[in-house]
Order: C-alpha cells, then structure tokens, then sequence
C-alpha cells in the first residue's frame, strides 16, 4: 500500500513538471511573435520582404502556407511585384547554404492578416 502512495506521488509530481515546462515554451514562442508592416515581393528566386519603418529586408518563409497562395491570387504579369502586407510572424537567422548572403535574418510568417495591391502612403510608398 504505501509503495502505491509513491507511485501516484511520482506521477503527481512529474505531471507538474510537464506541465510548468509546456507552458514555458508555449510563453517564449509568443514572446518572439510580432506583427510586420511592409512590402512582400515573390518570385522564382527570391522571397523577400522590406519593412518601411526600419527600411530592413528579410528572406521570407510561410509557414502558414497562405502569404504565396494570397500573392499568387494577383496574376501580376512578371514576378517581383511588392505587395503591402501585415502578417505574424518571428525572426530566425537565416541559412547561409539556402538564403542568398544578401539576408540575414528570415521573416517565418505564421499568420497572414493583410495583403493588397494598394500601397498605404506613408513610408512604404516612397
């Protein structure tokens, strides 16, 4: 009987400890996550993305799946055309073997929440 008192202590404390530990990577992953505002040009070699305020280009990742399905829906008629966008996402330094040297860092989109042709006055459309 009291080696059955131990069993269910262990569990106890072990499933409090997953837990604490779940909830702390939950924390820092949105702690990561902000909202962009700039430019997003797709084409055959080169994802990239130019935020107005800071005037910094990033390669470009969609994890979400949907920034170059969004783009695509345009039918611009040559690649390369910037399109404002305001997406979730998070900065990870890029690979220097699949990104271009010109990027540094890579934009991982996670959540598209804007895409328009129309470009807002203001820094992005200088």
């Amino acid at each position: 009987m009291n080696s059955l008192k131990h069993t269910f202590l262990l569990l106890f404390v072990l499933s409090v400890v997953l837990a604490a530990c779940n909830r702390n990577g939950k924390d820092t992953s949105k702690a990561n996550t902000r909202i962009i505002k700039g430019l997003y040009s797709y084409g055959p070699e080169i994802k990239s993305f130019t935020d107005c305020e800071e005037g910094r280009e990033y390669w470009v990742t969609d994890s979400a799946k949907t920034l170059e399905l969004s783009y695509s829906k345009f039918n611009f008629e040559k690649p390369y055309e910037p399109v404002y966008i305001e997406a979730e996402c998070h900065v990870v330094k890029s690979d220097s073997l699949i990104v271009s040297a010109d990027f540094d860092s890579t934009l991982v989109v996670t959540k598209l929440l804007k895409i328009t042709k129309d470009i807002p006055d203001g820094p992005c459309n200088q």
